[in-house]
C-alpha cells in the first residue's frame, strides 16, 4: 500500500472514530439533564421586560402554513390580546409582499382571523437573516420602546443580543415552548408501572437528542454572530 493510501485511510479512520465518540457522547447527554437546560438557557428565559410591551415582533423564518409559523402566530395572539395597545411586526423574507397569499400577508390573515385588528399590524419583509431583519425594523421602532419577541425557544437568546446591540434596553422574549400531548395519558390505566417509566425515558431520550441539535447549531449561529460583532 502506498504512503498516500495510507495517510487516506488513517484519515478515515480517524473521522470514523470522532464521529463515534461524538455520537456516543450524545447518547450519553441524551440521558441526563444536560440538554434540557441548555435548551432553556439559549430561551433566555431569566429575561424579563421591566415594563408592558409596546411592541410585539414576530420571527419567523419558515412562511405559512407551517407548524413554526403558526404556532408564532398563537403566541403572539395571546399576548396581543394581553396588551391590546401595543404594534404588532411580522419579519420575514419576502418579495411579493403585495401578493395576498404571499406568506406574509397570511401570517397578517392569520391574526386579523383571530380578532386583531389590522391597524396594529406591520410588515417588515427585507433582511435575509436574523440581524439584517432586526436591523431593518430598527429603522422604524424607536429605542425606546419596549419589546417582546416572538420566536423559537432556540432562536430567542441570540435575537434578544441582537436588539441590545442595537441599541434597544428594554427587551424581553416569549420562546414558543410546544407542549406535546403527555405520552403517559396514551397508556392502558392498567399498563404496568415499569412500562411507563420505558416510556418517558424513550420519549426523553429523543426530545433530548433533539434538543442537542438544535444546541449545537445555535452555538455555532452564536459565534458566528460574535466574530461578526452583531452581537
Amino acid at each position: 500500500m502506498s504512503n498516500m493510501k495510507r495517510k487516506a485511510a488513517f484519515i478515515l479512520k480517524i473521522f470514523f472514530t470522532s464521529l463515534g465518540v461524538l455520537f456516543l457522547l450524545a447518547i450519553i447527554l441524551s440521558f441526563t439533564s444536560i440538554p434540557y437546560k441548555a435548551y432553556h438557557h439559549l430561551a433566555a428565559t431569566d429575561v424579563e421586560l421591566p415594563e408592558p410591551p409596546t411592541t410585539i415582533i414576530v420571527l419567523s423564518g419558515v412562511g405559512m402554513p407551517s407548524p413554526d409559523a403558526l404556532i408564532k402566530l398563537y403566541f403572539a395572539r395571546k399576548v396581543g390580546e394581553q396588551f391590546p395597545k401595543s404594534t404588532i411586526y411580522i419579519a420575514l423574507p419576502e418579495k411579493n409582499v403585495l401578493d395576498s397569499l404571499s406568506p406574509i400577508q397570511l401570517m397578517k390573515n392569520e391574526l386579523i382571523l383571530n380578532k386583531i385588528d389590522s391597524k396594529r399590524i406591520f410588515l417588515s419583509p427585507k433582511g435575509h437573516n436574523t440581524f439584517t431583519q432586526l436591523s431593518e425594523l430598527s429603522k422604524v421602532i424607536s429605542t425606546s420602546e419596549s419589546i417582546l419577541i416572538v420566536t423559537s425557544p432556540e432562536h430567542m437568546l441570540r435575537s434578544i443580543l441582537t436588539m441590545k446591540k442595537l441599541g434597544y434596553n428594554k427587551v424581553g422574549g416569549l420562546p414558543t415552548f410546544e407542549e406535546p400531548s403527555e405520552e403517559v395519558l396514551l397508556q392502558s390505566r392498567k399498563a404496568k408501572k415499569t412500562e411507563v417509566d420505558n416510556l418517558n425515558l424513550r420519549y426523553n431520550m429523543w426530545s433530548y437528542l433533539q434538543y442537542e441539535i438544535k444546541v449545537v447549531r445555535e452555538y455555532f449561529a452564536l459565534t458566528y454572530y460574535w466574530l461578526k460583532g452583531w452581537i
